[in-house]
C-alpha cells in the first residue's frame, strides 16, 4: 500500500466488496451487482484523483468517490434489511464505508478551501 490513508482504505474496502459479491451473487444478483459497482468505484476514483490535471479535477474525482461511497452504504442497508447480510458483517462493513465517507468529506472540504 502507498501509505495514503484514503487510498489504502478504499482499496481494502473494494477488496471486501469483491469478496461480498462472490458470496452474495449466489442468492441475490441485482443489488449485489450494484454494490460491486459502487463499492469498487470508490478506490478507482481515488486512484484517478492521484493524477488529477488540476485541483478542480482532483475535487471532482473525490466528489465522485464520495457519491459512490454513499451509494454503497445504500446498497449495504438494503442488503442488510433484506437479510442477505447478517448483523455482524453489516456493522463491520458499514463502519468502513462511513470512515471512507468521512475522510472523503474532509479531503474535499480542505481542497475546496485551498482553491
Amino acid at each position: 500500500m502507498a501509505g495514503n490513508p484514503i487510498a489504502d482504505k478504499s482499496y481494502l474496502f473494494g477488496c471486501r466488496i469483491v469478496d461480498a459479491y462472490k458470496f452474495l451473487k449466489k442468492t441475490e444478483d441485482v443489488m449485489s451487482k450494484q454494490l460491486y459497482r459502487s463499492g469498487t468505484a470508490i478506490g478507482a476514483m481515488v486512484r484517478e484523483g492521484e493524477f488529477a490535471q488540476s485541483k478542480a479535477d482532483f475535487i471532482n474525482k473525490y466528489s465522485i468517490a464520495l457519491k459512490e461511497a454513499n451509494e454503497s452504504k445504500y446498497w449495504l442497508q438494503l442488503l442488510h434489511h433484506g437479510k442477505f447480510i447478517d448483523d455482524k458483517t453489516y456493522n463491520s462493513i458499514i463502519k468502513d464505508a462511513e470512515e471512507i465517507t468521512a475522510l472523503l468529506v474532509s479531503i474535499i472540504k480542505t481542497s475546496k478551501e485551498n482553491l
